[in-house]
């Protein structure tokens, strides 16, 4: 169903998510119509983050929001959700619109296998009552499906549109892009080149399957990288338990900012922790590039800056290839604590592949690896 036909069923004048491919077009909508607006629509650091800030428009507007997300998200809002919005808590209502990826019968990621299974049920034991809409949805089902939520929204319960794949369209074109000229992949190049031999951990999303196509392309081994095809924002602290227990071993982790964001948190335990051996490294291009270029506020921020006040030793950002190498090169060298923040453009290869090596295999060959360093 189009996009804008659903947003009409809904009837709602407040927006706030993580984006996910699989709402693609609602995304693409709301940044046409709105783009960051804080009446209107907000793109939030953590899928809980969006629910609690739902809440407060509910509390001060006495309207329902909409929180939208990718099924990962849910369990950042398990919390939030039982703990806050729950009818027998504060009984405040809400709309969940969730990206449904890994859904049974439907080929996607290892990642997304076991969340898809699970959506559902997830959803359920919440107490969040569901509507699934697929491709073949006709607007008079979603109608009758919101005509019937709005009794349960009324009792202070929440509701959530599942989304299949395709299920939306969106016919206008939004194309997100900034002032950066350095390109991700050819960042990752340089700190591959840098690194050495030196494990790597890497965020989610495209990031990692360029490294493993830089690899393949450099006729290198994938037994030097963790590629953390899930669990967005976590990388650092994989990275950081690696760390401190292999402290003779420099340990690099590739980031992205979106991820920092989701959990910021972990910084002021990286920074308490100070491993010596830990080199961060993150790639800033204000945008959740993976699932389509909607903006993080991160490209207003300078992470290298929050870095330092949570206690990083030595954080620096560069935007050109010959800072970063000189970076680079001084951090393999450093025995402290290190980020290096790097501008970079949005972007990415069409023809850019995925693992094919299974998360299980990573795992295994990384570990036998880190058992020779």
């Amino acid at each position: 169903m189009k996009v804008e036909k659903l947003v009409q069923i809904i009837g709602a004048d407040f927006y706030t998510g993580v984006p996910d491919s699989q709402l693609r077009a609602l995304c693409d909508y709301l940044m046409n119509t709105y783009g960051i607006d804080s009446r209107h629509h907000m793109i939030a650091a953590n899928e809980g983050n969006c629910t609690a800030l739902a809440a407060g428009y509910h509390l001060a507007t006495g309207k329902i929001p909409v929180v939208y997300m990718q099924n990962s998200g849910e369990g950042n809002i398990i919390n939030p959700v039982a703990s806050l919005l729950n009818e027998k808590v504060y009984a405040i209502p809400m709309v969940f619109i969730v990206g449904w990826r890994g859904e049974p019968g439907v080929h996607d990621e290892p990642q997304h296998i076991y969340q898809g299974e699970v959506t559902l049920k997830l959803l359920e034991d919440m107490g969040i009552r569901t509507f699934v809409i697929g491709k073949d949805t006709s607007d008079d089902e979603a109608a009758a499906a919101m005509a019937d939520f709005r009794g349960t929204l009324a009792q202070g319960r929440d509701v959530a549109f599942v989304i299949r794949k395709n299920a939306l369209v969106y016919d206008e074109k939004v194309k997100y892009s900034n002032a950066n000229t350095m390109k991700r992949e050819e960042i990752i190049r340089h700190i591959v080149a840098a690194s050495g031999e030196d494990p790597i951990v890497s965020t989610t999303g495209k990031a990692s399957r360029e490294l493993f196509e830089i690899r393949a392309a450099n006729g290198q081994s994938h037994k030097y990288d963790f590629l953390t095809v899930g669990s967005m924002g976590h990388s650092s602290s994989i990275a950081l338990g690696i760390a401190l227990n292999k402290p003779d071993t420099k340990i690099w982790c590739v980031d992205g900012d979106g991820a920092v964001l989701m959990h910021m948190g972990s910084l002021a335990v990286l920074g308490a922790n100070r491993p010596k051996n830990l080199v961060h490294v993150v790639i800033n291009n204000g945008a959740h590039e993976t699932v389509g270029g909607m903006p993080t506020v991160a490209g207003k921020l300078e992470l290298a800056a929050v870095a330092r006040a949570c206690g990083y030793p030595y954080a620096v950002r560069v935007d050109t290839f010959e800072a970063l190498d000189e970076q680079l090169a001084l951090a393999r060298e450093r025995n402290e604590l290190t980020m290096i923040e790097v501008a970079c453009s949005i972007g990415a290869r069409d023809d850019l592949g995925r693992p094919t090596t299974t998360a299980l295999e990573n795992k295994v060959n990384f570990v036998e690896y880190l058992k020779s360093v």
